[in-house]
């Protein structure tokens, strides 16, 4: 078998590596082996978050949404019952939009939410 020389591919791949460390602190951003490892575990923790991420805004949505329909005599569970009977589609995040820059509007909202929950009672 014929003898394969790294030198070029293997420092093209260590290079990559710390180019892509740069900014992580102490020997992991200039030593490659401590340099792979942290990015081994930076990668992970990306794909876990970008997964969490989604469920954080949808936390965040519901929290605010929350706050404005107390504000509006409604608990979160009533105001989206009451939005749902009404046949309002609106998701959470144009709610939580709304909620924070137009108290007016929410306040429609949570009037016609309120109304269907009369109606159905």
């Amino acid at each position: 078998m014929t003898r394969v020389k790294r030198s070029v591919h293997a420092r093209k791949k260590r290079r990559e590596v710390l180019e892509m460390t740069r900014g992580f602190r102490g020997e992991a951003n200039h030593n490659y082996r401590r340099a792979k490892e942290a990015l081994l575990k930076a990668d992970q923790y990306r794909y876990r978050d970008r997964r969490n991420r989604k469920r954080d805004f949808r936390r965040l949505w519901i929290t605010r949404i929350n706050a404005a329909a107390r504000m509006n005599d409604l608990s979160y569970s009533q105001f989206m019952h009451g939005l749902q009977l009404a046949g309002v589609e609106v998701d959470r995040k144009i709610l939580a939009d709304i909620a924070v820059r137009d108290a007016e509007a929410f306040r429609r909202f949570a009037d016609k939410a309120r109304e269907a929950l009369a109606a159905a009672a």
